[in-house]
């Protein structure tokens, strides 16, 4: 399976005669199991058609800002950007790569281009001189700066009918160029990591449970994170809405704590990482009613018993494998987590506070404090859960020694 398999690209076209290269690219993309989104320069129609490349891609292909002249349908550039899990320009004119490197923005592939926050590739693709002379040469050094990553042009016979540097390098090579760059960069790549995610759900009655308002978002974040990175992840969620992205992730649907638990331990002497984000109830109901339970009293007693500690049993057993766990705390945070790192034998805990505005349940950001297991805290900023989960990953990293 290709490490494409489930990503999202952007494929930015150019006004350059290699756009005719990009029908195929687009087909190796999708055979890949990748997304493609399409965005053209104006004058990259004059050499190959929306029509081809949207039959090809199975998307609407975009090229300017608004569908129509009234200005009714507008193509949000700030939403194609933040979709994209890859960008790559292919053709990368030298009119473009300048206005990339300037700011200019006259169009909806530079808007989006200037609001990415993935990784963006560019292919060059001009003629001998252009491709060789000094601005352009210092245009490459500076997109490179900015953290952009250069598929180098192939030598060959050129448009002008010279021959020489400049060619747009062939889709298949563009494709095997992606993957190598993104194995390089997984830096987590053979190791097995088991992620929990999500509430649990605890019977009353065949109708009623007891639940709490986990939505799994945080764990979910932490798989994608750590799959992106080449690790092999076994993802244990309980009851939710959420679904993976990346397409390698081995996803366990759970319900209760027990079944959990089971789960955990089913894999646990097998990988090499565990992150304990789930919500997991701390209690149960001692019994539950095989039938649904009528509503004749005015008060009703639920008689409740411990659930099994997942976390703690999991330290017991700990060999080699990196633990780390989350602590929601209310008050006297530091302390509580500080007790729950000893108690369940963790390498590392992610403390939310409820205090802190933007943290919890049901909300796209978080704001956490790490704490290993030598009692050092890093306090953290308010971030997206996304970008949580690639602080969460990089501690991990630093475990390794990556």
């Amino acid at each position: 399976m290709s490490v494409l398999s489930g990503k999202k690209i952007v494929l930015g076209i150019s006004g350059g005669i290699a756009a005719y290269k990009t029908a195929i690219l687009v087909r190796l993309f999708i055979k890949a199991g990748a997304q493609v989104q399409v965005i053209m320069t104006p004058a990259s129609r004059d050499f190959v058609t929306p029509l081809t490349l949207s039959t090809l891609s199975k998307r609407p292909v975009y090229s300017t800002f608004y569908e129509d002249q009234n200005g009714a349908s507008w193509n949000n550039h700030v939403e194609l950007a933040l979709w994209a899990d890859i960008m790559l320009i292919a053709p990368a004119t030298a009119n473009t790569l300048s206005k990339m490197v300037t700011g200019a923005c006259d169009n909806l592939l530079l808007a989006t281009y200037l609001s990415a926050k993935c990784p963006v590739y560019f292919a060059p693709a001009m003629d001998l001189d252009m491709y060789k002379h000094p601005s352009t040469v210092h245009n490459f050094s500076l997109l490179a700066s900015y953290g952009n990553i250069m598929i180098p042009a192939e030598s060959g016979e050129l448009a002008s009918g010279l021959s020489g540097e400049g060619r747009m390098a062939e889709p298949e090579n563009i494709l095997r160029f992606l993957e190598n760059h993104i194995v390089a960069e997984t830096s987590l790549k053979g190791k097995k990591v088991l992620v929990t995610a999500g509430p649990t759900y605890e019977s009353i009655d065949p109708v009623r449970f007891i639940g709490n308002h986990s939505t799994g978002k945080m764990g979910f974040d932490i798989a994608e994170a750590m799959a992106d990175k080449g690790a092999e992840v076994i993802l244990v969620t309980g009851p939710t809405h959420m679904k993976n992205r990346n397409t390698t992730i081995k996803n366990i649907k759970v319900e209760s704590a027990q079944q959990m638990y089971d789960v955990c331990h089913q894999y646990f002497d097998s990988v090499d990482v565990v992150v304990a984000a789930a919500a997991v109830a701390d209690y149960k109901p001692k019994v539950v009613a095989a039938q649904k339970i009528k509503k004749n009293e005015s008060t009703f007693t639920i008689e409740l018993e411990k659930n099994p500690d997942i976390l703690a049993s999991l330290g017991e057993r700990k060999k080699q494998q990196y633990l780390v766990g989350f602590a929601l705390e209310t008050e006297n945070e530091i302390e509580h987590a500080k007790a729950k790192i000893k108690k369940k034998n963790l390498d590392l805990i992610v403390l939310n506070s409820l205090n802190d505005e933007g943290a919890g349940f049901g909300k796209p950001t978080n704001k956490v404090t790490f704490i290993d297991k030598d009692f050092n805290i890093f306090p953290q900023e308010l971030k997206s859960k996304e970008a949580v989960a690639e602080d969460i990953v990089n501690k991990i990293k630093e475990h390794y020694e990556i």
